[in-house]
């Protein structure tokens, strides 16, 4: 019995690489179908090209079970993707400003978003007031819209702004070892509230340098989103170049 017994473990075993227990391969993320899902509108299936969100969370490192936020979530395009790849187990925010929710021609898409996503918390915030708990995320996402931390519009209502405030209070609602993913239109060097109102861009100096200063750890860049034929010198919704901009993609992780 002992013998037929320990014969049947080595199989498995040989069947079963050590390094993939079941217990992964059952948890293992499966990016293709959270983009395939039919829940999600054309208008977001067709930024899949130019964003590569598979590509984009495998590197940035989401998985199933995770609390996760989606900072300025605006149409939700990352947070519906990322609320089938966490799954039942996991949770994701999607974060708008209020200076966007509240205006009535933006109410209805967000009701809309609301009432399509019940299974994600969705949060409305001062542009210039982020919060959340201490400790509660395992991953946040910032998808081309940190540069509008060093931003201000009368007309959006987005007051002045202080990025390290901002990243202050990411830096304590994100879990020790959390991920923060950062993706943002590659700018010029300069004045940076200056380049940011003229060109909605933003130095990604600045960006390393504002998140060090809190305490994050840049733990890998990737060239995934580059476009070296943009030259950093146009606005990003001039036709010529908007949806191609130059991006840079960061992950951040916040020291155990």
């Amino acid at each position: 019995m002992r013998s037929t017994l320990a014969l049947f473990c080595a199989s498995l075993a040989l069947a079963t690489p050590l390094a993939t227990p079941f217990a992964a391969m059952a948890k293992a993320p499966d990016y293709a179908a959270a983009i395939a899902d039919p829940k999600r509108p054309a208008d977001a299936k067709a930024l899949d090209e130019g964003r590569k969100p598979a590509e984009t969370l495998a590197f940035l490192g989401l998985k199933p079970g995770m609390k996760a936020a989606d900072i300025v979530t605006g149409s939700g395009y990352w947070a519906e993707i990322m609320a089938d790849v966490v799954g039942r187990k996991g949770k994701v925010t999607g974060f708008e400003p209020s200076q966007f929710t509240t205006k009535p021609e933006s109410q209805q898409k967000w009701h809309a978003l609301q009432a399509r996503r019940p299974e994600v918390k969705w949060v409305s915030y001062p542009f210039e007031g982020f919060g959340a708990p201490s400790n509660s995320f395992d991953f946040s996402i910032l998808n081309l819209n940190y540069h509008d931390l060093y931003w201000q519009s009368e007309k959006m209502g987005i007051p002045f702004t202080d990025p390290a405030a901002f990243v202050k209070a990411l830096y304590a609602a994100t879990k020790p070892g959390g991920i923060v993913g950062v993706i943002d239109h590659a700018g010029p060097a300069g004045d940076t509230r200056a380049i940011v109102d003229k060109l909605h861009r933003i130095d990604p100096a600045v960006v390393k340098a504002d998140f060090a200063k809190a305490g994050f750890v840049l733990e890998a860049e990737s060239p995934l989103l580059a476009n070296p034929q943009d030259d950093h010198s146009k606005n990003v919704f001039d036709p010529a170049i908007r949806g191609k901009t130059d991006r840079f993609l960061f992950r951040f992780r916040k020291p155990r």
